[in-house]
């Protein structure tokens, strides 16, 4: 039937029909108008400092912060997370915090969540083989049924070398003192940090820099001189230097004004000075100066940060617009277990009893 004619047998049986359909037309109109005016709830964002292979206390504020559930699974919705780096070094269970975050980047995204890494220092530290934080434990989580066969087979790779360096020790106490240092998962875990093996191109792949809304997330710091380059361009620029493992002392991995590195806006900076007195006269800035040119440079409202432990707690400062979150949770620091959480333009630090395990 053509719509003129359901039109016409509608009028033709009478005016109250004709209201009655208008009314409900109006009613419906009424409730999608009420539908699209209601505003969506602010995004909620969990932002946790420094871990330090204290697995324990990253599973304590994942669980408090309620991104995990009981089993380890990703029960934070919508919410978006962002550990700022520094996983590695100083207590035994990197792997394991590594694997749990890994495995919530996968599952967030299925309900409407996100999961940032942002790289820390140490993490860029493991890639180009500065293990001078590594712990034993670290590589004993790598240890498998084939860990002494490795190391054997990398001891006989480099014996000839070995032995040249020392030329007046017998081969067997080069090879003594070559096993007693190296333990029992080292080869391992070189493979899987070196640029090419699994964790580093995972390290390699987050980023140095990450904005979420209105707020930057950064391990140490963001300096005047590297605000000057687009968000982008500092990314790109770490993941360059981590793909060919670039520890020179010119490499934005070492820069005492790079992101993993810089504290000027905690306070003094002696390594930032001496790079910056040897370098063209700049304009002297406050710390909330330097603070605003970073924020208004890439149009942010906070800065989050790590990497300099504040084990009174989670510290915010010059009106919100600079969080510091790093409170030492690790046992190693033994600092207060915190995290920060960010509704919209409202920022609210948490702590959480560590667990007697």
């Amino acid at each position: 039937m053509a719509a003129s004619d359901t039109l016409a047998r509608t009028l033709w049986r009478g005016p109250g029909l004709v209201h009655r359909v208008l009314r409900s037309a109006a009613l419906l109109l009424a409730c999608f108008a009420l539908g699209a005016a209601k505003p969506a709830p602010p995004q909620r964002i969990i932002a946790v400092g420094d871990l330090h292979g204290d697995f324990q206390a990253w599973a304590d504020i994942a669980a408090a912060a309620g991104v995990i559930d009981s089993a380890g699974h990703w029960k934070g919705g919508a919410t978006t997370l962002v550990q700022l780096g520094d996983i590695t070094d100083r207590g035994p269970d990197s792997l394991k915090i590594v694997r749990s975050l890994q495995q919530l980047q996968v599952e967030a995204p299925k309900s409407g969540g996100r999961v940032i890494v942002v790289l820390g220092n140490h993490e860029a530290m493991n890639l180009v083989g500065d293990d001078r934080y590594t712990t034993p434990g670290e590589y004993a989580a790598f240890v498998d049924d084939r860990s002494v066969a490795r190391r054997e087979r990398m001891y006989i790779a480099i014996r000839k070398k070995l032995e040249a360096a020392e030329p007046n020790a017998l081969p067997s106490t080069v090879r003594e003192q070559w096993l007693a240092k190296t333990p029992l998962g080292w080869v391992e875990h070189r493979a899987a940090w070196s640029p090419s093996g699994e964790l580093g191109r995972w390290a390699t792949q987050n980023p140095a820099v990450a904005k979420v809304g209105n707020t930057l997330f950064v391990h140490g710091g963001l300096s005047a001189e590297y605000a000057k380059l687009s968000l982008d361009a500092v990314n790109r620029r770490v993941a360059a230097a981590m793909t060919s493992a670039d520890d020179s002392p010119k490499s934005v991995l070492t820069d005492p004004l790079g992101p993993l590195w810089y504290r000027g806006l905690t306070g003094r900076d002696a390594d930032a000075e001496q790079i910056r007195s040897t370098g063209p006269p700049t304009a002297h800035l406050s710390v909330e100066q330097e603070l605003d040119t970073v924020l208004s440079a890439y149009g942010a409202k906070h800065l989050v940060i790590g990497h300099t432990p504040s084990l009174k707690g989670i510290i915010i400062q010059y009106d919100g617009r600079l969080a510091r979150i790093d409170t030492g949770n690790s046992r190693y620091y033994g600092g207060p277990l915190s995290w920060l959480e960010i509704v919209g333009d409202t920022l609210i630090p948490h702590t959480v009893k560590r667990s007697v395990q």
